[in-house]
Order: structure tokens, then sequence, then C-alpha cells
């Protein structure tokens, strides 16, 4: 690790010296690649130089206790170069965590698609409510969602809803939501109180640019057909829904949020670009991303991330073994304890492999 960090200082050193000497001129192409890369590796250079200095330190305080006669002054110099290799190994972990591998979709924008699974309306209807509880997150960490698509049921519950997610870091805050998220509760139709247990599942791709795919004319058809909603809602006269239809993979994706027929489009092909990029991904992705992936799964009852247990007030997540006794507040978004829980979970998985 020394030898990565140390590697990691030197070029942090010679960017910035390429930045300030006038070498470079300011604001032009190469400046902003200079610039873009030195800031990359700022925060894992500072972290460094905090080591060397602490290291500095301890190295002159061991050689003053060494030599060092007046009790006193021993007792001081001792608690010192406790202090100091206490920090030494803190900085020492914090490095680590810095060098690890970066997801590059962290900073992306994202695409969220949530649909009801097993459980019939029931589980439509917690569809809905974890679109309003991911509303609430979102709204709480300044991310805007904008509804790509959406189908819902005459009581309220969602069958599918398809959501662009844009803001700071917004793959990195949600990427964890992916899977199959199973609720236990006493339905409002349930005349004799059992519990019933259903299912909806959460899909989180990385927004894809421009540049991550190419789509080709001739491989997508692209139909025009008229809006629907359930009970008459949001229905428009005018052909303005769109659908594409990707013949290379299958893969189909409808808008029909917006009443312009250009902007459903743009939208549909946001999608679309996005799918086909966690798509071809997928083809050569590692045997930790895919298992991770592949927990979307089908809906099934018994395939699962995470449970959602109201008669107990119970949020638990499987994947780390991790139960939260706050499930109203969870409800309306408060999920923060959860989202960190996983991204330490994740850390420290990649530091053990």
């Amino acid at each position: 690790m020394n030898g990565k960090i140390a590697e990691i200082y030197n070029r942090y050193r010679q960017l910035t010296d390429s930045l300030s000497d006038g070498s470079v001129p300011v604001g032009g192409e190469e400046w902003t690649k200079i610039a873009k890369e030195q800031a990359e590796l700022t925060e894992p250079a500072l972290k460094y130089e905090e080591y060397l200095e602490q290291k500095r330190r301890l190295d002159q305080s061991e050689e003053a206790v060494s030599t060092e006669t007046d009790p006193e002054m021993r007792a001081l110099l001792s608690e010192e170069i406790h202090s100091l290799r206490s920090r030494l190994e803190q900085i020492d972990e914090e490095l680590k965590i810095l060098l690890l591998p970066k997801d590059k979709n962290d900073d992306r924008n994202c695409i969220m698609e949530i649909r009801g699974g097993a459980g019939g309306e029931e589980a439509a209807l917690f569809a809905a409510e974890l679109y309003r509880m991911y509303i609430g997150y979102c709204e709480h960490h300044r991310l805007k969602i904008e509804v790509v698509d959406e189908n819902d049921t005459e009581l309220g519950g969602i069958k599918e809803i398809v959501l662009n997610i844009t803001g700071k870091d917004a793959y990195k805050q949600l990427k964890f939501e992916s899977g199959v998220h199973r609720v236990q509760r006493v339905p409002e139709t349930e005349s004799q109180g059992r519990v019933h247990t259903s299912t909806a599942t959460v899909a989180v791709l990385p927004e894809a640019e421009d540049v991550d795919v190419e789509i080709r004319d001739e491989d997508v058809r692209v139909d025009v057909y008229r809006s629907s909603g359930a009970g008459g809602q949001k229905v428009n006269k005018t052909e303005t829904a769109i659908r594409l239809t990707h013949f290379p993979t299958g893969i189909v994706v409808t808008c029909q949020d917006e009443r312009s027929q250009l902007k459903n489009k743009e939208k549909a092909f946001k999608v679309l670009r996005s799918r086909l990029y966690d798509y071809y991904s997928s083809i050569n992705r590692t045997e930790q991303d895919a298992a991770r992936k592949s927990l979307v799964g089908r809906g099934d009852r018994s395939e699962r991330i995470r449970t959602y247990n109201f008669p107990q007030g119970r949020v638990t997540d499987h994947r780390i073994g991790l139960s939260l006794f706050s499930i109203d507040s969870f409800m309306m978004g408060d999920i923060d304890e959860m989202v960190e829980a996983l991204t330490i979970a994740e850390r420290e998985r990649m530091l053990l492999s």
C-alpha cells in the first residue's frame, strides 16, 4: 500500500506544479484534464501528507524518549507516542479505504424502476409506498425525481413506475436498493386479520451517456400511441405516448408521462440507453457485481433483500443482517442508516478481498 500511495502523492505534486508554474495555459483543454486528475488525487494525497507528518513527529518523540532522563518528561513523551501511534493506525485504515477501486458509475444520475411483484393488488400498493419512500429520501438529499412512465391500478397501487433521478452521486446513494422488497402485514381488504406476504422489485441503473452506448436508428422501432391510465386518469386524446423496441436485445421502453410526444421520446431514449448500458456491461461484469445485480430476481416471495414487517414495526436487510425498528419513519424516506450500513459492508467486503 505504501508504494501505491507514494506513487499517487508524487503524481499529485507533479500535477499541482503543472497547474501553478504557468507551463499549461489556464482554462485550456489540457489544463482542464490536469485539474480534473489532480482533484481526484487530492484527498488521498492530503491524507498521505498527514500520515508523513504524524510519522515524523512519532520518530522525533521516540528518539527523544530514548535519551530523556527526567521521569515526568518521559511520561509525557510516552503518552504522546501512544497517541501518535493510534492516529497513524487510524490514518492507515483511512488510506486503505481511499485506495479502494471506485465504482465508475457512482457520480452518475440513475434510472429507478419499481414494479409490483407477487401478491396482486397488495403488491401494487406496496410498490406505491416504496415510490413515496424514495420521494422522501430524494427530497432530503436534494435529488430530483422525474417520472418517465407509470402504470397505476384503480385502487392507487403501482404496477410499474420508471423514474429518472438526478443530482450529486444519485447512483451511489441508491444502488443498494436493487432487489426484491418483501412486505408482511394485514392488508386493508383482509377481513380475518391474517398477515399476508407480498413483494415489489426495485432496479437501479446508472444513467448512460451518449458515449457509453451506440444506438443505431435501424435497431430501434418507434411506436406512437395514445396515453392511458387507471380510471381515465392522465388520458390524452392525441398520440403522445412512445414505445421503443430495441431489436438486438428485445428491450422495450415506454413513456407516456409527458403531453409532448418529443419529450416522451427523449425520456424513453434515456431509459433505453441506460438499460442497454446495463445489459452490455453485464456481459463482462465481474462475478461479484453479477451476484449483486441478480438480487433483483423474479419477484418471488422467497427472493428478497429486505423485509418490511409492519406488525413488528421492523425493517430487516438480509444482505447484512441489520434490523431497524423504525418502520414508520423508514417508509417516509428516512433510510440513511440502512444506506450507510450497506455502504460500510460493501467497503469491508472489498477490503477483505
